[in-house]
């Protein structure tokens, strides 16, 4: 990648990430979650819907969440998942520039 590419690469936006993952929560669960809040243990989600947030963060976010990344603690906030999305997204820029 040339200097003028990396340049023009829009930078990770953390409040961008959460909110748009707290939408999908929010849209998909009919609740009002907080970035910070634990979304097993106060019922909003279930190992069902763990699954439907990994398709949604793949396909929203261009990412593979395999192996080690299919932790609970992963998924257990919106802060969490917008961190593991932005950690992934930085292993995949960064083997690319390999």
């Amino acid at each position: 990648m040339t200097r003028e590419q990396q340049t023009h690469k829009a930078p990770f936006d953390v409040d961008a990430v959460v909110d748009e993952i707290t939408r999908f929560v929010a849209e998909q669960t009919r609740t009002s979650p907080e970035a910070d809040q634990d979304l097993f243990t106060t019922g909003v989600a279930n190992s069902m819907f763990a699954m439907q947030l990994v398709v949604f963060l793949e396909q929203t976010y261009s990412v593979t969440v395999a192996g080690p990344d299919l932790q609970l603690s992963n998924f257990r906030t919106v802060k969490s998942m917008a961190a593991l999305v932005g950690r992934l997204q930085a292993e995949s820029a960064a083997d690319s520039d390999v």
